[in-house]
Parts: structure tokens; C-alpha cells; sequence
């Protein structure tokens, strides 16, 4: 089964093409590893080759995917990136786990209105949330 995370929609991505054309459908079902899901101004076509990039997080954050579905919205699209190797999923989860605690972060400082040490609030998170992380939509 493939599992996409909700990437935070206040910590803007960015999904460019990159130069491969794209993945052939029978290969793209065959798809077991994970991904993210992420909003996008535009759509782009199943098994399109792609870079999802982070830019809050810097050059590093980059992450090569393939598109795996893609929904039009109201306003925009919803697109599921797949990553294809181990490797790639394993450092983009991470990633994923530092936005998700970043925008809980976020939330307790704007309820207490105070400022809070970021170990202590990833140390709350991954005690809350750490478990269900994995129970994510498809």
C-alpha cells in the first residue's frame, strides 16, 4: 500500500521537472515505497519526473520523485510524489517528521505566546505523534 504524508501547507515546496520524461504506467503501479502529498499551482501528468525542493530548509532539501497521482482542487492541486528508492523515502520522512514538529511548534508558541526551546517540543511531538505518523493517507 502506498502512503503519502500531508506535507505542511505553511512551509512552502517547490516541484520542478526534472529531465528524465517520465515513468512508464505498469512501473508506477508497482510503486511500494511511500511519499508526500503537497499542494502545487499546477497540475502535472501521472509518472511525470520530478525534484520536490524545500527552500525554507535549504539546497539540501531536495528530494528526486515521480508523480503518482494528482488531484485538482478549488484553488490548486494536490499531488502525490513518490519516491523510488530507500534511500531517498528514509531522508524525506525526516524531513517530513522536522516540518510536522516545526508547525506544532509554531501552534504552541502562537497559543502561549511565548517562545519555546525547539527539543523540548520535538521530545512532546514524537511522544504524541511519533506513533501515528506512519497512519497516513494513500
Amino acid at each position: 500500500m502506498r502512503r503519502f504524508l500531508r506535507h505542511p501547507s505553511n512551509m512552502p515546496v517547490e516541484l520542478v521537472l526534472r529531465k528524465q520524461a517520465f515513468l512508464p504506467t505498469q512501473r508506477l503501479h508497482n510503486i511500494s515505497l511511500g511519499g508526500v502529498a503537497c499542494n502545487s499551482s499546477r497540475g502535472f501528468r501521472r509518472g511525470t519526473a520530478i525534484e520536490l525542493r524545500i527552500p525554507l530548509l535549504g539546497e539540501l532539501a531536495r528530494y528526486a520523485g515521480v508523480v503518482a497521482w494528482c488531484h485538482k482542487q478549488t484553488d490548486d492541486y494536490l499531488v502525490g510524489v513518490a519516491f523510488l528508492d530507500e534511500d531517498t523515502l528514509f531522508r524525506a520522512r525526516m524531513v517530513e517528521q522536522v516540518c510536522q514538529i516545526e508547525q506544532y511548534r509554531q501552534h504552541l508558541e502562537q497559543s502561549s505566546g511565548k517562545q519555546l526551546p525547539i527539543e523540548a517540543v520535538a521530545q512532546e511531538w514524537i511522544a504524541q505523534h511519533a506513533a501515528d505518523f506512519d497512519q497516513v493517507a494513500p
